[in-house]
């Protein structure tokens, strides 16, 4: 529920930063031309061009980003929120099937499976649990 959505947004962002990097292509091209001919009327050193290239390339960049609300961090919001989600997750489901043993919850995980897996608290010999969390995964990252 939460990280099908950010990732259907994360593969907007990253469809648009592709999608600009002709049009990058493009502005560097006719920016060296520029700051070349510019560093030959003033005499910059080769040194002196590259950094007034790379300064107005990262502001032209820059620009693309806003113009387009894409920046590339923002691509990165799916991880910042699945790290959390996954480490709450994984402890509680680790304090659920280790817990103490007078409160009841893991006499109620041992005899409260279904199907294949009667005991929560033992690991899948058949190995069909988590290949199929991963299977399902995978399905979500591709759709």
């Amino acid at each position: 529920a939460v990280t099908l959505p950010l990732a259907a947004h994360q593969s907007r962002l990253l469809a648009k930063l592709e999608n600009l990097q002709p049009e990058i292509k493009k502005l560097a091209e006719r920016l060296r031309y520029e700051v070349s001919v510019r560093g030959k009327q003033l005499g910059w050193s080769e040194k002196v061009a590259r950094f007034h290239f790379k300064k107005n390339l990262r502001r032209i960049i820059t620009e693309l980003y806003i113009r387009d609300n894409c920046h590339p961090f923002k691509a990165t919001l799916l991880v910042w929120v699945q790290i959390p989600m996954w480490v709450c997750v994984s402890l509680a489901l680790r304090n659920c099937s280790v817990g103490a043993m007078d409160s009841g919850v893991q006499e109620q995980f041992s005899t409260g499976g279904a199907l294949w897996f009667t005991d929560l608290t033992a690991p899948d010999s058949t190995w069909i649990l988590p290949v199929s969390l991963g299977l399902v995964n995978l399905l979500i990252v591709e759709v």
